[in-house]
């Protein structure tokens, strides 16, 4: 398999955001929902967040359910060797490509929208970021990793 094969259809994928308790699991969850088991997909957080109950909500709403979804550190994650970590902040952005620099591992930042900085609102306008935020990745998920070859 060349260089390019494993970027487009790498065989395991990690998420990772600032406190796992969002975009990563979103990503994760969606390449699962849109694939199955095509990959073998985790998601990491730079620290462990709180669960968040809006995530929860928004992803229901597609027929995902991530209400059993604990939060977890990149430090305290066990499985290493992944094709592909894709990043959501510039925080995790730079942790990983620290501690891949050894590694095959091929590193992707993607500027994902981050719903928990709406911290006003009502909670409808709350709901809409996580939607926006959840569109986002399932856009940029198909589009990554060739979804219409699927459909």
């Amino acid at each position: 398999m060349s260089g390019s094969d494993v970027l487009k259809r790498p065989d395991s994928i990690l998420f990772v955001c600032s406190y796992n308790a969002i975009r990563s699991p979103m990503a994760a969850a969606l390449v699962y929902k849109l694939f199955g088991s095509t990959f073998y997909v985790r998601s990491a957080g730079v620290d462990a967040g709180d669960p968040d109950g809006f995530l929860i909500e928004v992803m229901a709403e597609i027929g995902v359910d991530l209400s059993h979804h604990e939060p977890t550190a990149f430090d305290e994650f066990e499985e290493r060797g992944f094709d592909l970590v894709i990043t959501h902040s510039p925080r995790a952005h730079h942790k990983l490509l620290e501690e891949t620099r050894t590694s095959a591992a091929v590193v992707e930042y993607w500027q994902t929208p981050d719903p928990s900085l709406m911290s006003t609102g009502n909670r409808q306008q709350r709901l809409d970021a996580y939607r926006h935020a959840r569109d986002f990745l399932m856009q940029k998920i198909k589009d990554r990793f060739d979804y219409s070859l699927l459909s």
